[in-house]
């Protein structure tokens, strides 16, 4: 499914996630927290359109190891789902780095937040990493654009993401 979200590549995945009314803080906008949840459900039906159903869950496994986001904008309550938009933003060995947008309910093209989320693929049984099958990096290749520029990226000081000094 393509999308016209700015930011997002047109290979992502867009689901629509209802915002509960619990979901809202005191200001009577969407929790910081709860934006997590829409990535988590969003990466479950993603998950279910990318690899099918007929994997065997207690074999194998995927954990996630590392989560950023930028809240760009408050969110308020709407009785239309939210748009989740997610795709690959990398791959590694054992490891791909998915990429998110949440939007308003469709005609709302306001992009709330984005983030990433680092995923490893993991054998349950083993209890340890296990390195991508070919199946799982062809369903990711499908899907795979830029990754989400996020504030993190940019250094203190004006360096290179990760430089130390």
């Amino acid at each position: 499914m393509s999308t016209s979200l700015p930011d997002v590549p047109e290979v992502a995945s867009v689901f629509d996630i209802t915002v509960r009314w619990s979901d809202l803080d005191a200001y009577a906008h969407v929790n910081n927290v709860q934006y997590l949840r829409l990535f988590e459900e969003a990466r479950v039906y993603a998950f279910k359109a990318w690899f099918g159903q007929g994997r065997d869950l207690i074999d194998e496994g995927m954990l996630v190891v590392s989560q950023a986001i930028d809240y760009l904008l408050p969110m308020e309550f709407a009785y239309a789902p939210a748009r989740v938009a997610v795709w690959c933003g990398g791959v590694g060995g054992a490891s791909f780095e998915l990429g998110y947008a949440v939007a308003g309910p469709e005609g709302d093209d306001t992009v709330y937040a984005r983030g990433r989320v680092s995923l490893v693929a993991y054998d349950l049984r083993q209890q340890r990493p296990r390195r991508l099958g070919a199946e799982e990096r062809e369903a990711l290749a499908a899907v795979t654009g830029p990754s989400p520029v996020l504030r993190s990226d940019r250094s203190v000081g004006g360096g290179a993401r990760g430089a130390t000094g």
